[in-house]
């Protein structure tokens, strides 16, 4: 669940300060009007009371009417979603969750290194090692936090429940140490990384570990969460972290998070000195930094167990005994020195020096400059950047990487034979027969990959690119099974921002390989592009697309120096290095856009005509349920709406959509949670699965699916209809704080697995928030008008990928934008993304929503409909009303309005008309209240008047 958010609090307060300044000064005129009218201003004891009486008569019914104009105004969002009824899961929701999430985690967990067969574990008596075994990470914080209503499996509980016996000694040495896991959370975060210093281990305590076990296992944990990226100097300004001991640091200046500290290097020399068999298990979702493996032969075997939600940790306990076979595979690659990453100059905080102009403020953010992000390695992203990189000898592999992207190993061996690749008709495919060559049951995952010509400075092209995969069912020893692999040959082109301006697939000859991972190939077939195929007409448009696909994105390239592999990466120093200035040029200052200098109406358009409003039709929004999305209908439905209606469906975006009681548009209800739907309102949350990273190293689409139809069947037993996620974003940089509910650095992988649980959710009727579109690949600035700076080929071959295949494989109806600027405008107001690409190009139907509207000093109503974001995550007023109403404004707000209507009447709610909903308790609080006061007031004037004209008489 998320934490309170006191942007909210304040801007909920911020928003009733009109009802509360009305009854300030009713009480204000009530009180002087009591103590002025007195004996001395009117001498009629009868008057004077009745002036008393009927001054807080008019006080009491101010303040009913104000607090009317509250709850049924700024206050209503809150106030439904708060008393809404408390939906929960059922029991077989829960066993099936549960069952199905501890599924994901036995696929995800990988097997980086197993010497000599040390695993499965022969002895099931093992002394654990490491404060994080007592304290692992299950997920994510922020919106990945996951609920607690639930029991949770522990690591060391799924050791037990495998069998496993853990030394008790040291286990208690740990919770003795520290109880709780220091909070990186979205508001604040402690890195401190809790591990007993090695000289409190007593010489008693080895030597009865020895005693008790010939095993040791070693947990290092990383956690990461919304808000923050993960440190990439422990030593920088505002980081929070104490040491272990007195006697050391743990970390030196320029030192990073994702490495061992001084106290786990400490730890590993005692456990390696007293231990022969030695197993680390890493359990995170950043790839770690395995630099020191080379230093202690004593370790056999290394286990990546990414966050494993609230069951998964009981798989953990089954690979180490051995009665789940690993198929993970790496959805990055662990590199052996993170600082030399080609991004690593170009990823956290570099905000600008000469912006002050536009310095906003907001009481989230406090004041905020404008900010700027690189992405100067082009389409180099981890494995493309490594494999290319090696091939032209622009680095060494084996001293550089560690563990390639999608490496794995097995209990098992397996053999895969490729069969003869066809070409033909713009299909490439070709079998792959796998056959489980040793002793024990397994999966495996067949890989196939490309290498595309390429010409010294023409288009880039990355040496491997993984273009299809699948995982086979799990195969007795001896079995086979039959994988064909097949795909487009438009799969293999390559974006052209330069010449063509278009996708392009040069002729020439393509290597198609089946690889183990990105860097080790099993073998290899090419085939020939006789002739060069540009997609740059209405007959011929790439991958399907409606419209041509060209370029967009020429404003966000900026005055950036790209990474090149021309020459072999002759520019790499260049292109790589950190920003050489801070200032923005005058140029792109010129077109940066935010609430101070943003006026709607420099952008009305004068032709225009103003749209029907109010109009009587007679239509209920569950008329166009399954109509068409250009049915004639919607505009008749449209007409009959008012411009409040409008406003207010378009201003509360915030968990839900709001009711428009007049077309029988019933309230719905959206939930945020990567792994899981938590309602921040009512408490209630579902089981929390594994994170995207997890499922991303399961390699099975199909369990992806499943999640997808399971997030459908818990949002129907909460009463829920839209889910905040999934978010697939890139990990651009081990370093991002939000990697755990990002799937993966490569785009098709995310995609598929992405597009995969779309597509479940929506065979449930709950549409899906694909998020956060887009660029949108490091939490720091992310909110602080940070201007994300990229070419266009990069943009579309890596970045956008995942959110393509979502609209184009999964059917994605609904879409969160982002936080960040692209170039120097805010990308919930871009309409190149909003409208050309996602609309027009890929044929997109459906809402989108922005990321929290807290007022930010570029999020405005009026800019974000006129670009293509249709509604405010809000539940408060800020500026997420709209405040123009020209007919260009209207006509806005009334194509927000139908994306948005479109997408809630093809939800399940209204798979049986119109749904019949209850009235809020709060609604008949107040109605209760309205019949109190009015008899109450009533009364009293009755009795004041006859008091009066009783004290007349007398």
């Amino acid at each position: 669940m998320l934490s309170i958010n006191w942007s909210d609090v304040w801007n909920v307060i911020a928003s009733v300060v009109p009802q509360l300044i009305a009854i300030g000064v009713v009480f204000v005129l009530a009180l002087a009007l009591t103590i002025g009218v007195n004996k001395k201003t009117v001498k009629n004891v009868g008057a004077r009371k009745l002036v008393h009486s009927e001054s807080w008569i008019v006080f009491l019914v101010a303040v009913v009417v104000s607090i009317s104009m509250m709850v049924f105004g700024p206050l209503s969002t809150l106030l439904n979603n708060a008393t809404t009824e408390k939906y929960t899961l059922s029991d077989s929701t829960v066993e099936a969750a549960n069952k199905l999430a501890a599924n994901v985690e036995r696929e995800g967990i990988t097997l980086l290194k197993n010497d000599d067969a040390n695993l499965p574990l022969a002895n099931k008596k093992v002394n654990v090692f490491g404060w994080g075994s007592t304290n692992p990470v299950y997920g994510g914080t922020g919106s990945g936090s996951m609920s607690d209503q639930y029991p949770t499996t522990s690591l060391l509980d799924g050791l037990k429940e495998a069998g496993i016996e853990a030394n008790a000694d040291l286990t208690k040495l740990y919770t003795d140490y520290r109880a709780d896991r220091p909070v990186v959370g979205m508001w604040q975060q402690d890195w401190t990384l809790p591990e007993v210093p090695a000289d409190q281990y007593s010489d008693s305590l080895i030597s009865d570990a020895k005693s008790y076990s010939d095993e040791a296992v070693v947990v290092i944990a990383r956690v990461g969460g919304e808000g923050a990226d993960v440190p990439t100097n422990m030593k920088g300004e505002g980081i929070t972290y104490t040491d272990n001991s007195t006697s050391y640091a743990d970390f030196k200046d320029g030192e990073h998070f994702l490495q061992l500290s001084q106290t786990e290097r400490n730890m590993l020399d005692l456990v390696t000195k007293n231990f022969d068999k030695v197993t680390v298990v890493y359990n995170g979702a950043n790839a770690f930094q395995f630099d020191f493996l080379s230093d202690y032969p004593q370790i056999k075997s290394v286990v990546w167990c990414p966050p494993a939600g609230q069951t998964g940790f009981s798989a953990l306990g089954e690979v180490l005994a051995g009665t789940t076979n690993p198929s993970g595979r790496t959805s990055d690659t662990f590199v052996k020195d993170l600082t030399k990453t080609p991004n690593w100059n170009n990823f956290g905080n570099f905000t600008y020096d000469n912006m002050d102009e536009f310095v906003s403020e907001s009481k989230f953010t406090g004041k905020t400059t404008p900010s700027f992000v690189n992405y100067v390695e082009g389409i180099y992203v981890g494995y493309k950047f490594y494999e290319t990189a090696a091939d032209e000898g622009l680095i060494n592999y084996d001293d550089t990487v560690a563990f390639p992207f999608g490496y794995g190993l097995s209990y098992t061996t397996f053999d895969q034979k490729m069969g003869d690749v066809t070409y033909a008709d713009g299909k490439v495919s070709f079998d792959v027969t796998v056959t489980n060559t040793g002793k024990a049951a397994g999966k495996d995952v067949v890989e196939a990959y490309y290498n595309p010509p390429y010409t010294n400075g023409g288009i880039e092209k990355a040496t491997a690119n993984l273009v299809a995969f699948e995982k086979t069912k799990e195969l007795a020893p001896g079995e086979s099974e039959t994988v064909k692999i097949e795909f487009d040959d438009d799969d293999m082109a390559s974006y052209d921002a330069k010449d063509a301006k278009a996708y392009v697939l040069e002729k020439g000859d393509y290597e198609i390989s089946l690889q183990s991972d990105s860097h080790t190939t099993i073998d290899e077939q090419t085939i020939t592009v006789d002739d060069t195929v540009t997609y740059d007409s209405d007959s011929n448009t790439h991958d399907g697309d409606a419209t041509v696909a060209t370029n967009q994105f020429d404003d966000a390239e900026g005055d950036v120096t790209y990474l090149s592999r021309a020459d072999h990466f002759a520019n790499y120093d260049e292109a790589t290095a950190a920003p050489a200035s801070l200032s923005i040029s005058d140029a792109h200052k010129a077109t940066f856009i935010n609430n101070s200098n943003y006026d709607p109406a420099d952008y009305d358009n004068a032709d225009d005509q103003m749209p029907t409003t109010g109009a009587k039709n007679g239509l209920r929004l569950a008329d166009l349920k399954d109509a068409d999305y250009d049915d004639p209908q919607w505009d008749k439905l449209l007409d009959q709406l008012t411009f409040d209606e409008m406003d207010n469906l378009i201003a509360f975006g915030g968990y839900g959509n709001a009711a428009i009681k007049s077309i029988g548009k019933i309230a719905l209800v959206d939930l945020d949670g990567p792994a899981s739907l938590n309602n921040n309102f009512t408490g209630v949350g579902s089981i929390g699965f594994p994170a995207a990273t997890t499922f991303a190293c399961t390699w099975n689409r199909d369990l992806a699916k499943q999640f997808g139809e399971m997030i459908g069947q818990m949002a129907h037993d909460m009463h829920v209809t839209g889910w905040y996620a999934p978010a697939m974003n890139i990990h651009r940089s081990a370093f991002g704080g939000r990697n755990f509910e990002y799937y993966s650095e490569d785009g098709l992988l995310s995609g598929v697995m992405a597009s995969s649980a779309i597509a479940g959710a929506k065979e449930k009727g709950v549409y899906s928030f694909m998020k956060h579109f887009a660029l949108n690949d490091q939490e720091t600035n992310r909110n602080n008008m940070l201007c994300t700076w990229a070419n266009e080929q990069s943009i579309r071959e890596i970045y956008l990928k995942p959110f393509e295949m979502s609209v184009k494989d999964g059917g994605a109806q609904a879409v969160m934008s982002s936080f960040n600027y692209i170039g120097t405008t805010y990308a919930a107001a871009y309409s190149p993304l909003m409208n050309t690409v996602l609309r027009d190009e890929w044929g997109f139907r459906g809402m989108v929503l922005t990321d929290y509207f807290a007022g930010y000093g570029y999020q405005n109503a009026d800019q974000l409909i006129r670009n293509g974001n249709d509604f405010m995550l809000a539940t408060t007023d800020v500026t997420n009303h709209v405040t123009s109403h020209s007919a260009t404004s209207v006509k806005a707000m009334r194509q927000a309005t139908k994306n948005i209507l479109y997408t809630a009447v093809n939800s399940w709610m209204y798979a049986d008309g119109e749904p019949k909903v209850a009235t809020p308790i709060w609604k008949t609080v107040t109605y209760v209240v309205w019949g109190v006061t009015a008899v109450l007031v009533i009364g009293l004037e009755v009795l004041s008047v006859q008091r009066f004209l009783k004290r007349r008489k007398g």
